[in-house]
């Protein structure tokens, strides 16, 4: 689960890492007041210049007119005006884009360096590695695609946490002084802490701005939630936006169905999370290209295979169905009664191919085989249920 940036700085502030004053408004009157705010307290003078930053769940924003620099409370009413209620499109949106429908009013800070630094999990080496660049900023995406060299990575012992060394030699890469350095050590001890603490998957600070007066401070935050672990959690729970996921997504979400919509035509419907990721690749391999990755779960009932396959249909992309189902806890005469009742409930045109292997496969097949409707098609193993389906998309 993603947090806004106002939410994730909140968190920040709370675990002591350094972040401009800001407040979040809904309405451009709300955001006029939020501007007259940040200015006493940041002690500012005529012409106080804030940041009017949308609140959406992607990067990029400063790239399309998403943050606004203003200099008064009227400027600021404008500004939030003219994001609240839009639909911003970035690289990272997708087409349709994600709306806004809060800002942050914050401090303007001159930057003299930006720099980057994040938390995550390496799931290659199965531990929490710090990343860290001194080529921070709006284009760190590209730095990582043409000067990977460019970004260091740290391990995190989970015992011990973030050691000395390991903050000795962040701050030797991004060449701070003394009074820097310890700000560094302390921003990735309480990265590590709230990590920890948290639950999260990813914490991120782009740009960890050096500041002309020479204070360093997270100028942006992102801040990613392991949502398996939101119920240890219900106050990071309650932060959750819906507007910002994507609609097939979120219905899936609330039915206990794991679905993410990708870029292709072939929709699948599989149970478990590394057969669905086997699937997809043999989709690949095969030259075609996955509509979804969907996993219905080991226990999952008919009702649930008749949503899930539901929530494939409404992807306007798919031309055609790959059913991957090894039935362990989750038996194959199940899955073929709800598909046999998907398909009749939706009226489903779009062929499908369903291969069935595991509990009670033998009845599955026999229900699939008495069915009427001659867009199911049963195949037993895998890669030509894959190049079947890739034909059938073409």
């Amino acid at each position: 689960m993603k947090l806004h940036e106002y939410q994730a700085k909140q968190l920040f502030d709370q675990a002591g890492i350094p972040v401009p004053f800001g407040v979040v408004a809904r309405t451009p009157e709300e955001a006029a007041r939020c501007y007259d705010t940040v200015k006493q307290q940041c002690r500012g003078g005529e012409g106080f210049i804030c940041n009017v930053k949308a609140q959406l769940h992607a990067g990029g924003r400063g790239k399309v007119g998403g943050v606004v620099a203003v200099r008064s409370a009227a400027e600021t009413a404008k500004a939030a005006a003219g994001l609240l209620g839009r639909r911003l499109v970035t690289k990272q949106t997708g087409p349709d884009g994600l709306p806004v429908s809060s800002v942050l009013i914050d401090e303007r800070s001159t930057l003299a360096r930006e720099l980057y630094v994040a938390l995550t999990i390496d799931r290659f080496q199965a531990q929490p590695m710090i990343l860290a660049s001194a080529k921070g900023g709006m284009d760190i995406e590209e730095v990582a695609a043409t000067e990977p060299g460019a970004i260091v990575r740290e391990a995190v012992d989970l015992e011990h946490g973030v050691s000395d060394e390991a903050c000795a030699r962040v701050a030797k890469l991004f060449e701070l002084n003394a009074a820097q350095a310890a700000t560094c050590t302390q921003t990735l001890r309480a990265m590590w802490e709230l990590f920890r603490s948290k639950d999260c998957t990813l914490i991120e600070i782009n740009p960890l701005g050096i500041i002309t007066d020479g204070r360093m401070l997270a100028v942006d935050a992102k801040v990613t939630l392991d949502a398996n672990a939101l119920f240890r959690h219900p106050e990071l729970a309650a932060m959750r936006d819906e507007s910002q996921e994507h609609p097939l997504e979120l219905k899936a979400s609330k039915i206990g169905i794991s679905y993410v919509g990708l870029e292709g035509n072939i929709g699948c419907l599989v149970n478990g999370a590394g057969l669905a990721m086997a699937t997809n690749d043999i989709i690949k391999l095969c030259g075609g290209s996955p509509a979804n990755f969907l996993d219905v779960g080991g226990g999952a009932n008919v009702e649930q295979v008749t949503n899930a396959f539901s929530i494939i249909l409404a992807d306007a992309r798919v031309k055609a169905v790959l059913v991957n189902i090894f039935g362990g806890i989750m038996r194959c005469d199940w899955i073929a009664e709800g598909l046999l009742k998907a398909t009749a409930q939706l009226e489903v045109k779009l062929p499908i191919i369903v291969r069935l292997q595991g509990t009670n496969v033998e009845e599955g097949r026999r229900l699939l085989a008495g069915a009427k409707q001659l867009n199911l098609i049963s195949v037993d193993e895998l890669e030509a249920a894959a190049r079947q389906v890739v034909e059938l998309a073409r």
